[in-house]
């Protein structure tokens, strides 16, 4: 997983550091909840992937932020001012 700002790799990872697998995540909102084909669950963040965490990196407004995932795809948006 990658996770960019402006073309600029800002963290990357893998699933092997995440402290729940997905069959676990999956078992603990279904004791809550109905589950449906194509329901998004979100995991978290790749890690280091808080501005926090890279000494006080934040996103503002013209931003393009790339997420991607081997296999997977890549997620595009573009931060615009409210």
């Amino acid at each position: 997983m990658v996770a960019r700002v402006n073309g600029e790799v800002w963290s990357e990872g893998n699933t092997s550091t995440m402290h729940w697998r997905f069959p676990e995540i999956v078992e603990y909102i279904s004791r809550e909840e109905t589950l449906y084909p194509g329901d998004f669950i979100g995991s978290g963040t790749v890690g280091f992937g808080c501005g926090l965490e890279l000494g006080g990196k934040y996103l503002k407004p013209g931003d393009v932020i790339e997420l991607e995932v081997e296999k997977l795809g890549v997620l595009r948006n573009k931060i615009v001012a409210t």
